[in-house]
């Protein structure tokens, strides 16, 4: 067993490998470097080289087209995403900052 381990962010993933773990044609993935749905790394010499997590945002582009998504849309989901993403991520900061909730709340119906 090795000590050795690859994270989900590694970029090790040639185009042509990328292509096939996503199910998609190499040309594919390179209009959607184009468009912004995928960022690979670029290797000295300029290949694109993917994560596993590009992996997995390749195949999800995939299924939102063949969903009937428009590429236009896909780059605007995506984008609303991450953006949640960020927002949840600093909901969780802001209250591990504040620790547990002490407040008692009492509350009162009018009734007539």
């Amino acid at each position: 067993m090795s000590d050795y381990e690859i994270h989900e962010d590694v970029p090790v993933f040639g185009i042509t490998v990328a292509a096939q773990l996503a199910g998609l044609h190499a040309q594919t993935l390179r209009q959607y470097d184009r468009l912004g749905l995928v960022s690979p790394d670029r290797t000295v010499g300029r290949n694109r080289l993917y994560s596993a997590k590009d992996i997995l945002r390749l195949r999800e582009v995939a299924r939102l087209s063949a969903a009937g998504v428009t590429l236009t849309g896909i780059v605007r989901i995506m984008d609303l995403e991450h953006q949640l993403e960020i927002a949840l991520r600093e909901v969780s900061e802001l209250r591990a900052q504040i620790g547990p909730s002490t407040a008692l709340v009492f509350w009162r119906e009018n009734r007539r």
